[in-house]
């Protein structure tokens, strides 16, 4: 069984994502790294909302200002926009990063089950990253076959804390 790095945003999206992969037989862990997450208690309230997932979960947490310096300039950017792939790729590298150095032998994000985020752009900064990093990237679009539906039915039957934003403090 092959170990899979899945970066995590929230345990709503991961539930799924998570039990997907498991059922296709990686042996997956959670990387939570999101920097972008405002304010700190929404931040604080989804990581410990992994806690409650059965699997297990990286936590790397990294002060927002990273975040902030790297999308510098990009703040008035609509969601979807530039801003957002600039977010994508900081939080994809960490976790190619991190795949890189522990062994793992792939990394992807669950972040393609969201309606509201472009499969095809995160898909291809994992490719590129693959290159820079010598890893390999799982591309996937959870929202197939009905994946973000799938999301919601298993957060409401575990009770999950279900944001409504992404989580970065221009988008809320």
């Amino acid at each position: 069984m092959k170990n899979l790095l899945v970066h995590t945003c929230c345990a709503t999206c991961a539930v799924y994502c998570l039990e997907k992969l498991t059922n296709e037989g990686w042996n997956v862990t959670g990387y939570f790294y999101n920097p972008n997450i405002h304010p700190e208690s929404e931040y604080e309230k989804r990581k410990a909302e992994l806690s409650k997932l059965n699997h297990k979960i990286i936590i790397q947490d990294e002060p927002s200002k990273i975040w902030f310096d790297t999308v510098k300039g990009f703040e008035q950017e609509k969601e979807g926009g530039g801003r957002c792939e600039i977010c994508f790729n900081l939080r994809l590298e960490q976790t190619a990063i991190y795949a890189k150095e522990n062994g793992f032998e792939a990394f992807t994000t669950v972040l393609t089950v969201s309606p509201h985020k472009n499969s095809s752009i995160i898909n291809q900064i994992g490719a590129e990253l693959t290159l820079k990093h010598q890893v390999t990237f799982l591309e996937e679009n959870f929202k197939k076959d009905e994946g973000f539906k799938k999301t919601i039915e298993l957060a409401k039957m575990h009770n999950f804390y279900r944001q409504n934003y992404c989580g970065c403090v221009y988008s809320i």
